[in-house]
């Protein structure tokens, strides 16, 4: 058995993925270290049986990944993430499409191609609505639209320049919530550091236009609630809002306890991850006006790179202990028991 692991952005690996190998190790299984930029990868590919690709929410990663992984699975390799479970990953349109379609309780959303058409409907809704970049973590990119002043904005920009998810600079952005002087002093002299030396300056995301995405604001929440379902086993935190805020993704104040975690969302995650036969994903549910679950985004992994303190089953039965993410990935993905 031979596992091939794919390297980040200058064959480096990041902290979940070293976690993969560290429990290899410990388990004596061979593995391989593959960087897709290489002349050889597609011959070093043949040697492995099963080949890793944990992607972050980068245009550099998504972009390696589309172009490999589906390459890779028709080889007859088994991956993980498959194409399954990753075909969606950082595309909140593409997200909203499949739930909704399968009449799931998807947060209501609005998607338009057409300039017109967008700017016709901000004159009739009701304010305040939340718009969003399809790409994206830790609510960088998400914002509250109070008026059709903002609305009408966010349309124009979105289909004339367009916006660079990594520098999301609207009104009531993160960016500005929680503006650190020095930290932002520190990447600019970095990057001019790095231009001195001749260096590359990394640019990990793409301009996105063409398209705007609104979803119905849904107050009352204080926090929203993550289920990781990784095969028969459902982790789960709840996360709080920021400070007078209504985004909690990206907040590190979250609370483990599974007293306090509402068995719906854990039923729900688990009927669409069976029925969409995903190897892994993470819900994030919300409640609606009638306090009722709603999912507000999903996504193929988490970074969530921790202990949990243990998980349910797909009976809704309780098992406690200390997991990693990553072990239960490796268990299904290799079929096989392994040391923790």
């Amino acid at each position: 058995m031979l596992v091939g692991i794919h390297t980040g952005r200058y064959s480096l690996l990041t902290k979940y993925v070293q976690k993969y190998v560290d429990i290899l190790k410990a388990n004596d299984i061979k593995y391989v270290l593959l960087d897709s930029s290489s002349v050889n990868f597609w011959e070093e590919l043949k040697r492995v049986d099963y080949f890793i690709f944990h992607y972050a929410h980068y245009d550099w990663d998504k972009q390696i990944a589309e172009a490999i992984l589906p390459v890779i699975e028709r080889l007859g390799i088994k991956c993980f993430p498959d194409q399954n479970t990753c075909w969606l990953f950082n595309d909140k349109v593409k997200e909203y499409y499949l739930l909704k379609s399968h009449g799931l309780p998807m947060t209501e959303s609005w998607v338009f191609y057409d300039k017109l058409k967008a700017l016709n409907w901000i004159k009739t809704c009701a304010y305040p609505v939340i718009f969003k970049l399809k790409s994206g973590a830790g609510s960088t990119n998400v914002v509250l639209i109070k008026n059709i002043k903002d609305a009408r904005r966010i349309v124009k920009i979105m289909f004339t320049k367009g916006i660079n998810p990594g520098k999301f600079r609207f009104k009531g952005a993160v960016f500005f919530k929680e503006f650190n002087i020095i930290k932002h002093t520190r990447v600019i002299l970095n990057k001019i550091a790095k231009r001195i030396k001749s260096q590359p300056i990394d640019n990990f995301w793409g301009i996105e236009k063409g398209y705007v995405l609104f979803q119905k604001f849904l107050p009352n929440n204080d926090f929203d609630t993550r289920i990781n379902v990784v095969g028969n086993r459902a982790f789960a935190h709840r996360r709080f809002n920021r400070d007078n805020d209504f985004r909690s993704s990206g907040n590190k104040e979250i609370d483990l306890d599974p007293n306090k975690i509402n068995l719906d969302f854990v039923k729900m995650a688990f009927k669409v991850s069976k029925e969409m036969r995903f190897q892994s994903m993470a819900y994030d549910f919300l409640y609606d006006e009638n306090g009722n679950p709603s999912f507000c985004e999903i996504s193929y992994t988490s970074s969530w790179n921790c202990i949990v303190p243990g998980y349910w089953d797909d009976k809704l039965k309780w098992h406690s202990g200390r997991y990693w993410l990553q072990y239960c990935e490796l268990v299904d993905l290799l079929n096989i028991t392994l040391k923790k």
